[in-house]
């Protein structure tokens, strides 16, 4: 696709603009620590099949494979110090998942809350706007550049700022349940499910700042496997499994 702008959506999607979250440990594998080159370009090769359907599209991508800011904190570490680690830590998940799309051909921006020009940009938002309508998939890196936030929150945050129809949550299960279908055969799945009863069950989507803020602007969460192939292309289309957290 040129990179002067970008393509008309396929007929039939449901969204034209989505903010993709993924987590550090999906970038692993079944590695213990750090990214997976094989599981990132599996990764890179979905985002790039959305893309090619004219989507226009925005990650956030958590740290948790490097470093998890929370974790060094409980073991004695100081917080504030713990957090911004853990902001580096998104950025090289960043930098190396735009060296997997750039490889297939999707042209790709890092955008980091954390200013470092040799590597990449700083969050700007109206570059990033830019970015988005010339056919350009945008990472933001570094969280919202601040301690005691979660990438959870920094993705409904830019979600917002992008004006993102909405957050697509890629996890290690194809929806949202009423407890850990990988421990609970019994668990039962949600088609649909409120930000109320999300907050109130405490069901995991993600951190309770994240929900209230995506509850406040009324922007949908959809929740969805990582591990189906394609997966990202059905929810765009309305098939396959998936939870939809909205009013």
């Amino acid at each position: 696709m040129s990179e002067t702008a970008a393509a008309s959506a396929e007929p039939g999607l449901l969204y034209s603009r989505i903010l993709l979250k993924l987590s550090g440990e999906a970038l692993m594998g079944d590695q213990g620590f750090g990214l997976e080159p094989a599981t990132v370009d599996r990764l890179a090769r979905q985002v790039k099949a959305a893309h090619d359907l004219g989507i226009e599209i925005c990650l956030v991508i958590g740290g948790g494979n490097i470093f998890r800011g929370l974790s060094a904190a409980a073991e004695g570490m100081e917080r504030t110090q713990a957090d911004y680690m853990g902001m580096l830590a998104t950025v090289m998940n960043a930098l190396g998942m735009q060296s997997a799309l750039e490889r297939i051909g999707v042209p790709t921006r890092v955008q980091s809350a954390i200013p470092m020009a040799s590597v990449c940009e700083p969050y700007i938002r109206r570059r990033a706007m830019r970015h988005l309508e010339k056919g350009r998939v945008v990472i933001f890196a570094a969280g919202t550049g601040n301690p005691y936030f979660t990438t959870d929150t920094a993705a409904t945050l830019r979600a917002m700022e992008m004006g993102a129809s909405a957050i697509l949550k890629g996890t290690q299960v194809d929806g949202v349940y009423d407890s850990d279908p990988r421990t609970n055969p019994a668990a039962q799945r949600f088609s649909e499910v409120s930000y109320h009863e999300v907050l109130t069950r405490n069901l995991k989507v993600m951190d309770a700042s994240a929900i209230a803020l995506a509850r406040d602007n009324a922007l949908p969460i959809v929740v969805f496997s990582l591990h189906e192939d394609g997966g990202l292309t059905d929810v765009l289309r309305g098939r396959g499994r998936f939870t939809r957290v909205g009013p």
